[in-house]
């Protein structure tokens, strides 16, 4: 297992600091958010991101400085946030759903070309499903965008991972059989798969989280996991049971990326980041991560 800071918290720090700060905590890569990028260039006020803007010396640069600080750029995340409207994974419009695709296939292409390997589809306003709209259609929807950009994930090897959200953020793809749901509808493809969250599942799942993560109809399509809490905070600032989560993906021989994603940065980001790491690898033997 190797695991990975969400970068969005630290907001305007620049990308030098933030990756030497996530190296120092110990972690092995950096999860970014597109819109990080977009706040950091000042490309509006507000930021409106599109990741068509970053230019290839800023790509080059981020490149350059995961490399000289040795920890890798696992993926991006939130990957529709501060968009400017225009991309929604459930339109029924063609138009909607072209330019839906072609921005996916844009965030592909940059993701490999930092050197990540996946993207997590989260972005629970960008899916949600109006009331006039049948759900079947919403999935249908979904899958055309996603089929159009599967020859991308392919030719690049990157991870199309979907992510269930709670009701409260959304009503489209709430759990494990929702998104597998969909994958299977795809046929499978092998690069769809997949995304665990630790707050969302405790917001929307039945069993409990181990019983998820154990459940073998879904590991071979969990390609990538977030560990927070329910009370938006890291691993360890809440109530949730993590030996037992982390206990469950070593039993099912999960080795992709743990991303730590916290939402709530009132306990400090610093302690945040440094807490939330030591929490996850007290429980896990050395030989289970890479630093």
């Amino acid at each position: 297992m190797k695991i990975a800071m969400c970068n969005e918290m630290f907001n305007n720090w620049p990308f030098a600091d933030q990756f030497r700060f996530i190296r120092e905590c110990g972690y092995d890569g950096v999860e970014i958010a597109p819109f990080s990028i977009a706040n950091d260039l000042n490309f509006a006020d507000p930021p409106t991101s599109d990741v068509r803007m970053i230019d290839r010396n800023t790509r080059k640069e981020l490149v350059r400085i995961a490399e000289g600080e040795g920890i890798q750029i696992s993926g991006l995340h939130w990957l529709f946030a501060h968009t400017d409207g225009n991309y929604y994974l459930t339109s029924p419009d063609p138009e909607i759903q072209a330019k839906t695709a072609d921005y996916f296939k844009e965030l592909v292409r940059f993701c490999r070309e930092i050197g990540g390997s996946y993207l997590v589809v989260g972005s629970p306003r960008q899916r949600s499903v109006p009331a006039n709209l049948a759900m079947s259609a919403a999935y249908d929807s979904a899958a055309r965008i996603i089929q159009a950009v599967l020859p991308v994930l392919e030719e690049t090897g990157v991870i199309l991972a979907l992510e269930p959200l709670t009701a409260q953020e959304t009503n489209f793809l709430l759990t494990a059989d929702d998104a597998l749901f969909l994958v299977e509808k795809l046929g499978r493809p092998k690069n769809l798969g997949i995304h665990l969250d630790c707050k969302a599942m405790f917001g929307s799942e039945r069993a409990a989280i181990p019983e998820v993560i154990r459940n073998s109809k879904y590991t071979p399509f969990l390609h990538t996991f977030h560990a927070n809490d329910p009370n938006l905070r890291g691993p360890g600032f809440g109530d949730l049971d993590f030996q037992t989560i982390l206990q469950a993906l070593d039993a099912v021989h999960f080795d992709g990326w743990i991303g730590v994603e916290p939402f709530d940065y009132t306990a400090s980001i610093e302690r945040l980041a440094k807490e939330s790491i030591r929490n996850l690898k007290k429980f896990l033997p050395k030989s289970k991560w890479e630093r």
